[in-house]
């Protein structure tokens, strides 16, 4: 079957060529030869070592209630050790993690980091992979023009085509905030942890979720993918895999998800037992303030509430139907309130 997988993606390189390279002048030279042969093998390669992820949640875990307690999705195998990139919320809390490599091979394996501020997550294999890891490319400056595979991993992994439309900064609605986030057309709703590589089969980024706004606010309707640049990746590898988490994920957290409309934020739901709803804090509330900045981003919200100490009191100016009012909310450092397995 290896032997084959050059062919299949030769075929794949010249589909992607076909959609998105301009036509090219005559007195342009053809590529020169192997060229399109040795991005099929790297291909090939990449996409071999993207592996299926399956999580179980410990049963007290808080995020069962958003992410239920048995997950599915992706991860992309990053170093020769069996060191296993995916993305954070598949992993969060989990009690056990077990790897589907090559479509069929289970491989358990354990969570090295769950790095909340970039998104990211670590594990570690447990047993060899027997596949080859991924290079990591440079997710800045990518040209809009440049096609790109999207990969998941697991018995149904899938390989498509995609392109980026958009790079910048994301405000998720679940106090998350990065800058630099790569957004891709057409959507895959098996974006759990993909991966995003160029055609050298170098690594992009790591899906994170199915966006309506690929293109951003203000210009309409298109659905796609959101994927965490893997630029954010180099800077803390070192701190995760000793760490677990980098410096910026010891930050303040209110439990809180919020929308964004029309200059204004408003909350949308409380989590339970947190910070938000110890305080009185209630879906519909608008924020208008917080530590006496004013609030009209998530942006705004979320780096106002990460500047100072993680477990300190956060005043919020917020509307409620006709009536403003000043809240106190002890916020806490999320990553203590987090679950972990008996034993750990």
């Amino acid at each position: 079957m290896a032997t084959l997988l050059p062919t299949r993606w030769l075929s794949v390189i010249g589909l992607a060529a076909a959609l998105w390279a301009p036509p090219a002048p005559a007195q342009i030279a053809a590529p020169a030869p192997g060229v399109l042969e040795n991005r099929a093998e790297a291909l090939a390669r990449a996409h071999a070592a993207v592996v299926g992820v399956f999580t179980l949640a410990v049963d007290d875990a808080s995020s069962i209630a958003t992410l239920g307690r048995v997950r599915q999705g992706s991860g992309v195998l990053i170093g020769d050790d069996g060191l296993v990139l995916t993305i954070g919320y598949l992993i969060l809390e989990a009690e056990r993690v077990d790897l589907v490599v090559e479509g069929q091979r289970i491989v358990p394996a354990r969570v090295v980091a769950y790095d909340l501020a970039s998104g990211f997550g670590l594990l570690q294999a447990l047993a060899p992979l027997r596949v080859a890891p991924v290079r990591l490319g440079r997710s800045a400056g990518l040209d809009g023009n440049e096609p790109l595979m999207v990969a998941s991993g697991g018995a149904d992994g899938e390989l498509s085509l995609a392109r980026m439309v958009s790079q910048r900064a994301f405000s998720g609605y679940w106090e998350y905030h990065i800058e630099q986030a790569l957004f891709t057309v057409p959507p895959r709703t098996d974006h759990s942890g993909a991966g995003l590589f160029n055609l050298d089969g170098e690594l992009l980024g790591i899906g994170s979720l199915v966006v309506t706004e690929a293109m951003g606010p203000g210009h309409g309707r298109l659905p796609g993918n959101m994927f965490v640049p893997i630029d954010l990746l180099p800077p803390i590898l070192g701190e995760l895999r000793s760490q677990g988490a980098s410096r910026q994920s010891t930050r303040a957290w209110l439990g809180l998800n919020c929308a964004e409309n029309d200059g204004s934020v408003q909350v949308v739901r409380v989590t339970r037992d947190s910070p938000a709803e110890r305080s009185g804090l209630q879906p519909g509330d608008r924020i208008l303030r917080i530590d006496g900045a004013e609030v009209a981003a998530l942006e705004t919200l979320y780096k106002r509430l990460w500047r100072d100490a993680p477990e300190r009191d956060v005043e919020l100016v917020i509307r409620r139907g006709d009536e403003t009012q000043t809240l106190t909310v002890h916020a806490l450092d999320r990553m203590k309130t987090l679950r972990k397995p008996q034993g750990i």
